[in-house]
């Protein structure tokens, strides 16, 4: 009886954790920058960024980056944790 009591919230705790890695990684926006990366823009305003060939990498907070159209935007946080767990993040072009 304890083992199967042990194994359901075992397999429970999976479940959920599996569920929460999802809803906090939503991404509102990801924006292209001059030099081929791409930033990431999460729900709640942190930013993670990827380099061209889809490698999540540090940025500092605070750094300023130019886009794609020339557009400066300031970094806020580093979440390059949430950057690698991202299912469609961005794939260089052939």
């Amino acid at each position: 009886m304890f083992k199967k009591l042990l194994v359901a919230a075992a397999s429970s705790m999976i479940a959920l954790s599996a569920f929460a890695v999802g809803a906090n990684d939503e991404v509102l926006n990801s924006i292209e920058l001059k030099d081929g990366s791409t930033v990431h823009i999460f729900k709640d305003g942190k930013m993670g960024m990827e380099d061209r060939f889809g490698r999540a990498v540090y940025m500092a907070a605070g750094h300023v980056m130019e886009t794609k159209d020339g557009k400066k935007i300031t970094m806020n946080g580093n979440e390059t944790g949430r950057v690698d767990r991202l299912p469609n993040k961005s794939q260089p072009a052939p």
